[in-house]
C-alpha cells in the first residue's frame, strides 16, 4: 500500500518534473513529495479513528482511577495516560495543574508530562510509517521509561516541596483530604454522529496545528537527505566516542518543535549514517527539553524544581543515547 507515495513521487518528480534521479535537488524533491503525502495519508486515516474511539474518553474518571492505584501503579498509568492523549509540552500544564489540585502525587504526575510530548497518535504513526513497527515500540518503551523513571526519582526527592506556593497550596489540601470512592459522573453516551463530529473536529484541530510542523520538519529532512552528503554524519558525529551524545543533547535544547516536525529530520540523520542512540537523544532533546515548556512549567514550579527536571531530562537523554548505540547491533539489525 505505501509503495503507491513511492509511485507518486517517481512520476511528479521524475516524470512530470523531468529531473534525473541522480541529482541532489530531485533526490531531495522526492524525499519531501513521499514522505509529506505519506504522513499526511498516515494521519487523516489515523486521528480519525482514534477521535472516534477517544470521543468517549471520560478525563475525569481516567484522573480518579489513576489517584485510587498504588504509587507504583500510578507512575504507569501516568506515562501511559500522557502517550495517548494529543497534547504537546505546553498545554499539557493545564491538566498538571488539576492532577496536582486532585492530590495526585507530583511523581505520576511529572511522568505523565514527561511522556506526553515524546509519545503521540501522530508521532507514533509518523514513526511506524518511516521507520517501521519495530523502531516504533523501541521508541515507545524509551518515552516510557523516561516518564516513569523520572517521575519515580521526583517523588524520592519530594518534589512537591518546591512548587509554587498556589500550586502547594492546592496539592497538600487535596492530599489531606481522605480518599472517596464516590463514583465520577458519567459521560454522557454519544452517537455514531456525534462521535463522527467529535472525529472530525478533532481531525482538523490535530492537523490545523501540526501541518507547518510536517512540512517544515520533512522540508529540512529532504535537504538533510538530498544535500548532505552521504557518511558526513557518520565521520562526524558517528564516530562512536562517548561524547557525541552529549553533544547531539545539548545541540537539541536550543531548537523547538514538536514530535511531529522533528521525526522526519531523525529519519534522514539516521539513514545518513548517524547512529540510532545519538539521533534519538538528539530529537527527544528537541522535543522534551524545549525553553517554552519550561517558560510554561516555571509558572507553577520554583527554579530548584526546574533545575531538577531539567537535569533528569538531560541524563535519561544521554543514558538512552548510550545504550541504544550499545545495543543497535542487536537492536535494529537489518531494520534500518
Amino acid at each position: 500500500m505505501l509503495e503507491v507515495f513511492t509511485w507518486l513521487a517517481d512520476w511528479l518528480v521524475y516524470g512530470l518534473g523531468g529531473l534525473e534521479p541522480d541529482s541532489k535537488l530531485a533526490s531531495s524533491l522526492h524525499f519531501f513529495v513521499e514522505d509529506t503525502t505519506k504522513i499526511f495519508a498516515l494521519l487523516v486515516v489515523m486521528i480519525y479513528i482514534i477521535a472516534l474511539l477517544r470521543a468517549s474518553l471520560n478525563l475525569e474518571r481516567v484522573r480518579h482511577y489513576i489517584q485510587q492505584k498504588n504509587r507504583f501503579a500510578g507512575y504507569g498509568l501516568g506515562a501511559g495516560f500522557g502517550a495517548i492523549t494529543p497534547f504537546c509540552s505546553c498545554s499539557s500544564i493545564p491538566l498538571f495543574l488539576g492532577f496536582t489540585s486532585a492530590g495526585i502525587p507530583l511523581g505520576i504526575t511529572m511522568a505523565f508530562l514527561f511522556t506526553s510530548p515524546i509519545i503521540n497518535e501522530v508521532a507514533v504513526i509518523m514513526l511506524w510509517s518511516l521507520l517501521g513497527w519495530e523502531f516504533t515500540l523501541v521508541y515507545i518503551a524509551i518515552g516510557m521509561i523516561v516518564g516513569i523513571g523520572g517521575g519515580m526519582i521526583l517523588d524520592t526527592l519530594r518534589g512537591e516541596r518546591w512548587l509554587k506556593d498556589f500550586a502547594a497550596k492546592a496539592y497538600s489540601q487535596a492530599a489531606e483530604r481522605p480518599a472517596t470512592d464516590q463514583p465520577v459522573p458519567e459521560k454522557p453516551s454519544l452517537s455514531l454522529k456525534d462521535r463522527h463530529e467529535f472525529a472530525r473536529d478533532e481531525l482538523k484541530e490535530i492537523v490545523g496545528r501540526i501541518w507547518q510542523w510536517v512540512i517544515i520538519g520533512v522540508g529540512l529532512g529532504a535537504a538533510l537527505h538530498g544535500f548532505v552528503p552521504d557518511g558526513w554524519f557518520a565521520e562526524n558525529l558517528g564516530s562512536g566516542q562517548w561524547w557525541n551524545v552529549p553533544v547531539a543533547v545539548f545541540a537539541g535544547l536550543p531548537l523547538y518543535s514538536n514530535a511531529t516536525g522533528v521525526i522526519p529530520v531523525m529519519e534522514s540523520l539516521i539513514l545518513k549514517g548517524l547512529p540510532v542512540g545519538t539521533t534519538l537523544a538528539f530529537c527527544m532533546s528537541t522535543v522534551a527539553a524545549s525553553v517554552p515548556e519550561f517558560i510554561m512549567l516555571k509558572q507553577v514550579m520554583q527554579w530548584r524544581l526546574l533545575a531538577i527536571i531539567f537535569v533528569i531530562l538531560l541524563v535519561n537523554f544521554m543514558i538512552v543515547g548510550w545504550v541504544i548505540n550499545l545495543l543497535s547491533p542487536w537492536l535494529f539489525n537489518g531494520m534500518l
